[in-house]
């Protein structure tokens, strides 16, 4: 894959954010296992390489973060579409990872709001993730279900506000509603309990 956003310097720390190539799936693979630990790490590098391999996710959007010939982080962007609207251009984040020697480092950000660009470049409208809230809530998510949007599976009440969504497009959450449906790999039920 080749982007616009190409090669850009992101600190003085030199932490390089690009589009992803094929050659760098197994090195994407470990910085998801390295992320996630010893227990989940193995499940998300397998959900990685489903999602990187199925074509229901396409368009499929994936950046690498690269420190010193290092790569330290990832993020991935599938396709997504609504029950109610199959016109509605959406992506879903999902998973982001940054090695634990990065943390707080601003990759985990950088990489989001790159990705975010090249999305609203790609004419998406809406970005949906299931994750931290108070991480999340800083690039603009906020609660998908009080605005109409379910998730693929019931999210736990005292998780509600876990399931969030982002407009790319001014005005995108108050035209759209409905029930997100995501890419196959990710379509499974044990993805969907924060």
């Amino acid at each position: 894959m080749k982007s616009d956003i190409g090669s850009r310097i992101m600190n003085s720390n030199a932490v390089r954010i690009r589009v992803s190539e094929d050659g760098d799936r197994e090195r994407i693979l470990a910085v998801h296992r390295n992320a996630f630990g010893d227990e989940e790490g193995p499940v998300i590098a397998n959900l990685v390489e489903e999602m990187l391999a199925d074509p229901t996710g396409k368009p499929i959007f994936s950046l690498i973060a690269e420190r010193g010939g290092d790569l330290v982080g990832h993020v991935l962007f599938t396709s997504a579409t609504l029950d109610s609207n199959d016109e509605v251009s959406a992506q879903i984040l999902a998973p982001l990872a940054v090695t634990r020697d990065q943390h707080g480092q601003g990759t985990g950000s950088r990489m989001v709001k790159d990705g975010f660009a090249h999305l609203e470049e790609a004419g998406v409208e809406l970005v949906f993730v299931l994750g931290y809230p108070d991480y999340y809530s800083r690039f603009g998510f906020a609660p998908a279900g009080a605005r109409g949007f379910q998730a693929p599976y019931p999210i736990l009440p005292k998780n509600a506000d876990a399931w969030m969504v982002h407009e790319l497009s001014p005005g995108a959450i108050k035209k759209y509603d409905g029930t997100v449906r995501c890419s196959k790999a990710l379509d499974q039920p044990q993805y969907w309990q924060e």
